[in-house]
């Protein structure tokens, strides 16, 4: 082999071997933190960027995320009817992947808002007539988180105490 074709080889080797240790494949970007802080902000743009996320998860593997949930803990996902999943599903989301980057301490009290954010935003969606049987929980819930780290806080008497304001808000419509 003549030199000139030893020194290509060599040039080539050696810039593989710089890129395949430059480089790790599992190394997450750079900006995760940041892309974690934008969907897990209080507004319902933050809400809709994790959504859209969580529905095309594919497109997110490099960052590592974990998706696992399981919604509402012990507490019902849809209590009284009113459908809490979602809202518990991005809690999670913030909870798991911050405490996984080391940023939950700096960031627990703005997750559990933007949870409470997400509550009343689907409580919005209900009618008037219910709406304050929904709000009341959603209050419940985010205490709960924002007390206790969990929505398994959450008794059966303050959704008997829910069903009560949504029973006499029926009756008296």
């Amino acid at each position: 082999m003549s030199s000139t074709a030893r020194s290509l080889l060599t040039a080539v080797f050696a810039t593989v071997a710089v890129l395949c240790t430059a480089i790790p494949a599992h190394a997450a970007p750079t900006d995760k933190p940041a892309v974690l802080s934008s969907f897990t902000q209080t507004s319902v743009s933050s809400y809709n960027s994790w959504n859209a996320a969580r529905q095309n998860q594919g497109a997110w593997s490099a960052y590592g995320f974990d998706w696992s949930t399981d919604y509402c803990s012990a507490s019902p996902d849809n209590p009284l009817g009113f459908d809490f999943k979602l809202s518990c599903y991005r809690h999670d989301f913030g909870y798991r992947n911050h405490k996984a980057i080391g940023t939950f301490a700096a960031n627990k009290s703005r997750v559990d808002s933007a949870f409470y954010s997400d509550l009343k935003r689907k409580c919005a969606t209900y009618s008037s007539v219910v709406r304050p049987a929904c709000t009341s929980l959603a209050w419940t819930y985010y205490q709960a988180v924002s007390v206790f780290g969990s929505v398994a806080a959450v008794t059966s008497a303050d959704i008997d105490r829910a069903a009560k304001i949504k029973a006499a808000a029926l009756a008296a419509a």
